[in-house]
């Protein structure tokens, strides 16, 4: 499986119409459809199609074709995304009808090329299973924490209570062996797994 971690944008135009499919993180879907429906507001469709894995590491699917005849735009989409082993990751395709129809075949393959134009683009990047951590631990030692995680490029997420500090971590497995190594340096007063 792949996954990517930036936006990736392509157009295609066929017959007047203009197809601008937009690959994200899926993270970042609901926020990017919302600034593209804005961005383009007399664009005629918004068609979208998105795969993750959710907390059970279940496939989970979705698709819109967002009034374009069923079936004609974004399983297409979604197909491209399923071909490329795709996860984590939607695309929203923006058209711009040019005046001229293009039928069922001419909308699966315009919306099918859009995507794919689009993945092209794309630095295509392994896809890691990470398993979630929360931890907390005291003023004192926080500075040591954060100096692994920044030396490791582990990303974490900070909540600070009044006696301690709250983290968040996102592990692959070669990295948890490394935190869970790392972290018996601490005192089980200072330091204790949440989750």
């Amino acid at each position: 499986m792949q996954t990517i971690s930036s936006l990736y944008t392509a157009h295609y135009e066929i017959k007047k119409s203009l197809f601008i499919a937009h690959l994200s993180p899926f993270n970042e879907f609901k926020n990017l459809l919302s600034a593209l429906k804005k961005e383009h507001s007399k664009a005629v469709h918004f068609v979208w199609a998105y795969r993750f894995l959710n907390e059970n590491h279940q496939i989970v699917e979705d698709k819109s074709d967002d009034g374009e005849p069923k079936n004609t735009s974004a399983l297409p989409c979604l197909n491209v995304l399923r071909g490329k082993e795709l996860v984590n990751v939607s695309v929203i395709v923006v058209r711009y009808f040019g005046g001229i129809k293009l039928g069922t075949g001419g909308l699966v393959r315009a919306y099918g090329e859009a995507v794919n134009l689009a993945v092209k683009e794309a630095i295509l990047e392994p896809f890691e299973l990470k398993e979630g951590v929360e931890f907390s631990l005291d003023f004192k030692t926080s500075s040591k924490m954060e100096h692994f995680l920044k030396k490791n490029n582990i990303a974490f997420q900070r909540e600070f209570k009044e006696t301690h500090i709250i983290f968040k971590l996102e592990l692959s497995q070669k990295e948890k062996a490394e935190f869970e190594s790392f972290s018996k340096t601490f005192s089980p007063q200072a330091f204790k797994i949440l989750s």
